[in-house]
Protein backbone atom coordinates (compact mmCIF):
# COMPACT_ATOMS: atom_id res chain seq x y z
CA UNK A 1 0.00 0.00 0.00
CA UNK A 2 2.75 2.82 0.35
CA UNK A 3 4.41 1.89 -2.52
CA UNK A 4 1.45 2.53 -4.17
CA UNK A 5 0.88 5.59 -2.47
CA UNK A 6 4.67 6.97 -3.24
CA UNK A 7 3.99 6.02 -7.06
CA UNK A 8 0.75 7.91 -7.05
CA UNK A 9 2.31 10.92 -4.94
CA UNK A 10 4.89 11.08 -7.28
CA UNK A 11 2.58 10.81 -10.77
CA UNK A 12 1.18 13.51 -9.27
CA UNK A 13 4.10 15.64 -8.72
CA UNK A 14 5.27 14.81 -12.28
CA UNK A 15 1.81 16.22 -13.16
CA UNK A 16 2.01 19.32 -11.60
CA UNK A 17 5.51 19.81 -13.27
CA UNK A 18 3.99 19.18 -16.53
CA UNK A 19 1.21 21.70 -16.08
CA UNK A 20 4.27 24.26 -15.14
CA UNK A 21 5.64 23.82 -18.26
CA UNK A 22 1.94 24.18 -19.98
CA UNK A 23 1.02 27.05 -18.54
CA UNK A 24 4.71 29.03 -19.32
CA UNK A 25 4.19 27.84 -22.66
CA UNK A 26 0.78 29.33 -23.30
CA UNK A 27 1.54 32.52 -22.14
CA UNK A 28 4.27 32.68 -24.82
CA UNK A 29 2.11 31.03 -27.40
CA UNK A 30 -1.21 32.66 -27.07
CA UNK A 31 0.83 36.19 -27.13
CA UNK A 32 2.65 35.25 -30.03
CA UNK A 33 -0.20 33.42 -32.10
CA UNK A 34 -2.92 36.58 -31.51
CA UNK A 35 -0.16 39.26 -32.41
CA UNK A 36 -0.22 37.11 -35.70
CA UNK A 37 -3.44 36.65 -35.92
CA UNK A 38 -4.22 40.97 -35.37
CA UNK A 39 -1.24 41.77 -37.97
CA UNK A 40 -1.24 39.13 -40.48
CA UNK A 41 -5.33 38.81 -40.53
CA UNK A 42 -4.95 35.04 -39.66
CA UNK A 43 -8.05 33.26 -38.92
CA UNK A 44 -6.08 30.35 -37.79
CA UNK A 45 -4.08 31.84 -36.18
CA UNK A 46 -6.03 33.83 -34.32
CA UNK A 47 -8.13 30.58 -32.97
CA UNK A 48 -4.56 29.06 -32.28
CA UNK A 49 -4.19 32.06 -29.64
CA UNK A 50 -7.48 31.60 -28.13
CA UNK A 51 -7.20 28.24 -27.72
CA UNK A 52 -3.81 29.04 -26.04
CA UNK A 53 -5.62 30.83 -24.31
CA UNK A 54 -8.19 28.38 -23.52
CA UNK A 55 -5.46 25.77 -22.45
CA UNK A 56 -3.55 28.64 -20.39
CA UNK A 57 -6.78 27.98 -17.90
CA UNK A 58 -7.26 23.78 -18.39
CA UNK A 59 -3.54 24.03 -17.13
CA UNK A 60 -4.78 25.97 -14.13
CA UNK A 61 -7.98 23.97 -13.62
CA UNK A 62 -5.63 20.72 -13.44
CA UNK A 63 -3.13 22.54 -10.94
CA UNK A 64 -6.10 22.65 -8.43
CA UNK A 65 -7.54 19.27 -8.98
CA UNK A 66 -3.89 17.77 -8.92
CA UNK A 67 -3.10 19.57 -5.44
CA UNK A 68 -6.53 18.55 -3.94
CA UNK A 69 -4.75 15.25 -4.44
CA UNK A 70 -1.66 16.12 -3.54
CA UNK A 71 -2.49 17.73 -0.24
CA UNK A 72 -4.42 14.93 1.20
CA UNK A 73 -7.81 16.23 1.11
CA UNK A 74 -10.28 13.17 1.33
CA UNK A 75 -11.07 11.22 -1.42
CA UNK A 76 -14.83 12.62 -1.86
CA UNK A 77 -12.97 15.94 -2.08
CA UNK A 78 -10.93 14.94 -4.74
CA UNK A 79 -13.62 13.24 -6.81
CA UNK A 80 -15.90 16.03 -7.23
CA UNK A 81 -12.50 18.44 -7.83
CA UNK A 82 -12.20 15.68 -10.31
CA UNK A 83 -15.87 15.83 -11.84
CA UNK A 84 -15.70 19.95 -11.50
CA UNK A 85 -12.46 20.07 -13.20
CA UNK A 86 -13.53 17.74 -16.19
CA UNK A 87 -16.66 19.75 -16.44
CA UNK A 88 -14.61 23.02 -17.05
CA UNK A 89 -12.14 21.27 -19.53
CA UNK A 90 -15.16 19.75 -21.45
CA UNK A 91 -16.82 23.29 -21.34
CA UNK A 92 -13.64 25.18 -22.42
CA UNK A 93 -13.20 22.68 -25.92
CA UNK A 94 -17.13 23.36 -26.43
CA UNK A 95 -16.54 27.22 -26.01
CA UNK A 96 -13.01 26.73 -28.38
CA UNK A 97 -15.21 24.80 -31.29
CA UNK A 98 -18.01 27.37 -31.20
CA UNK A 99 -15.37 30.16 -31.41
CA UNK A 100 -13.47 28.05 -34.63
CA UNK A 101 -16.82 27.78 -37.01
CA UNK A 102 -17.93 31.03 -36.62
CA UNK A 103 -14.33 32.75 -36.82
CA UNK A 104 -13.64 30.67 -40.25
CA UNK A 105 -16.83 31.30 -41.54
CA UNK A 106 -17.33 35.13 -40.96
CA UNK A 107 -13.29 34.99 -42.67
CA UNK A 108 -14.80 32.81 -45.62
CA UNK A 109 -17.90 34.90 -45.81
CA UNK A 110 -15.88 38.42 -45.63
CA UNK A 111 -12.80 37.51 -47.57
CA UNK A 112 -10.36 38.52 -45.13
CA UNK A 113 -7.15 37.42 -46.80
CA UNK A 114 -4.20 36.88 -44.38
CA UNK A 115 -0.89 38.14 -45.32
CA UNK A 116 2.17 35.75 -44.74
CA UNK A 117 3.63 35.46 -41.83
CA UNK A 118 7.09 33.87 -41.20
CA UNK A 119 6.73 34.14 -37.18
CA UNK A 120 3.46 32.61 -37.15
CA UNK A 121 4.63 29.38 -39.31
CA UNK A 122 7.94 29.56 -36.78
CA UNK A 123 5.72 29.03 -33.96
CA UNK A 124 3.62 26.49 -35.69
CA UNK A 125 6.55 24.27 -35.96
CA UNK A 126 7.41 24.39 -33.06
CA UNK A 127 4.30 23.78 -31.64
CA UNK A 128 3.75 20.65 -33.86
CA UNK A 129 6.57 18.68 -32.34
CA UNK A 130 7.01 20.43 -28.68
CA UNK A 131 2.50 19.67 -27.95
CA UNK A 132 2.78 15.75 -29.07
CA UNK A 133 5.36 15.38 -26.12
CA UNK A 134 3.15 17.29 -23.82
CA UNK A 135 0.17 15.58 -24.47
CA UNK A 136 1.97 12.46 -23.88
CA UNK A 137 3.58 13.55 -20.24
CA UNK A 138 -0.43 14.90 -19.21
CA UNK A 139 -1.67 11.36 -20.50
CA UNK A 140 0.85 9.22 -19.23
CA UNK A 141 0.04 10.97 -15.76
CA UNK A 142 -3.80 10.40 -16.06
CA UNK A 143 -3.27 6.70 -16.38
CA UNK A 144 -1.29 6.63 -13.50
CA UNK A 145 -4.14 8.39 -11.20
CA UNK A 146 -7.26 7.48 -13.23
CA UNK A 147 -8.16 11.27 -14.19
CA UNK A 148 -10.58 11.71 -16.63
CA UNK A 149 -9.87 15.73 -16.49
CA UNK A 150 -6.38 15.33 -16.93
CA UNK A 151 -6.67 13.07 -20.02
CA UNK A 152 -9.16 16.03 -21.01
CA UNK A 153 -6.34 18.13 -20.57
CA UNK A 154 -3.77 16.13 -22.53
CA UNK A 155 -6.72 16.17 -25.05
CA UNK A 156 -6.03 20.42 -25.72
CA UNK A 157 -2.67 19.41 -26.20
CA UNK A 158 -3.23 17.12 -28.84
CA UNK A 159 -5.90 19.72 -30.31
CA UNK A 160 -3.30 22.27 -30.31
CA UNK A 161 -1.15 20.11 -32.24
CA UNK A 162 -3.36 19.61 -34.99
CA UNK A 163 -4.12 23.36 -34.77
CA UNK A 164 -0.57 24.04 -35.06
CA UNK A 165 -0.80 21.41 -38.81
CA UNK A 166 -3.35 23.65 -39.64
CA UNK A 167 -1.80 27.02 -39.25
CA UNK A 168 0.84 25.50 -40.50
CA UNK A 169 -0.63 24.36 -43.86
CA UNK A 170 -2.68 27.50 -44.32
CA UNK A 171 0.28 29.85 -44.01
CA UNK A 172 2.33 27.91 -45.82
CA UNK A 173 -0.57 27.23 -48.64
CA UNK A 174 -1.30 31.04 -48.19
CA UNK A 175 2.72 31.92 -48.45
CA UNK A 176 3.52 30.38 -51.48
CA UNK A 177 0.26 29.91 -53.62
CA UNK A 178 -2.00 32.49 -52.42
CA UNK A 179 -4.91 30.14 -51.60
CA UNK A 180 -6.39 32.65 -48.43
CA UNK A 181 -9.23 30.82 -48.25
CA UNK A 182 -7.25 27.45 -46.79
CA UNK A 183 -6.60 29.23 -43.79
CA UNK A 184 -10.51 28.98 -42.43
CA UNK A 185 -10.60 25.82 -43.63
CA UNK A 186 -7.42 24.45 -42.10
CA UNK A 187 -9.03 25.52 -38.59
CA UNK A 188 -12.43 24.05 -39.71
CA UNK A 189 -10.93 20.75 -39.74
CA UNK A 190 -10.55 19.96 -36.04
CA UNK A 191 -14.06 20.96 -34.74
CA UNK A 192 -15.27 17.27 -34.66
CA UNK A 193 -12.26 16.02 -32.61
CA UNK A 194 -12.66 19.41 -30.16
CA UNK A 195 -16.55 18.52 -29.52
CA UNK A 196 -15.84 14.58 -28.92
CA UNK A 197 -13.17 15.66 -26.57
CA UNK A 198 -15.22 17.70 -24.82
CA UNK A 199 -17.97 15.38 -24.52
CA UNK A 200 -15.58 12.93 -23.06
CA UNK A 201 -14.17 15.29 -20.42
CA UNK A 202 -16.99 16.82 -18.95
CA UNK A 203 -18.81 13.50 -19.04
CA UNK A 204 -16.10 11.71 -17.21
CA UNK A 205 -15.69 9.41 -19.91
CA UNK A 206 -11.92 7.59 -19.75
CA UNK A 207 -10.63 8.78 -22.93
CA UNK A 208 -6.70 7.54 -22.32
CA UNK A 209 -7.20 4.93 -24.98
CA UNK A 210 -6.06 4.55 -28.35
CA UNK A 211 -8.13 7.18 -30.19
CA UNK A 212 -6.74 9.72 -27.95
CA UNK A 213 -3.08 9.01 -28.95
CA UNK A 214 -0.70 11.27 -31.07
Amino acid sequence: METHREHRAGALRQGLTVEAISIVWMVIEAAVAIGVGLSARSGAALAFGVDSLIELGSAGVLVWRLRAEFWDRSDDDVEKTERTAGRIVGAALFFLAAYVVAQSIATIVLRIEPEPSLIGIGLAVVALIGMPLLARAKRAVAQSIDSPALCGDAACSVTCAYMAAALLGGLVLNAVLGWWWADPLAALGIVYFLTREGREAWTGHDCCDDDCRV
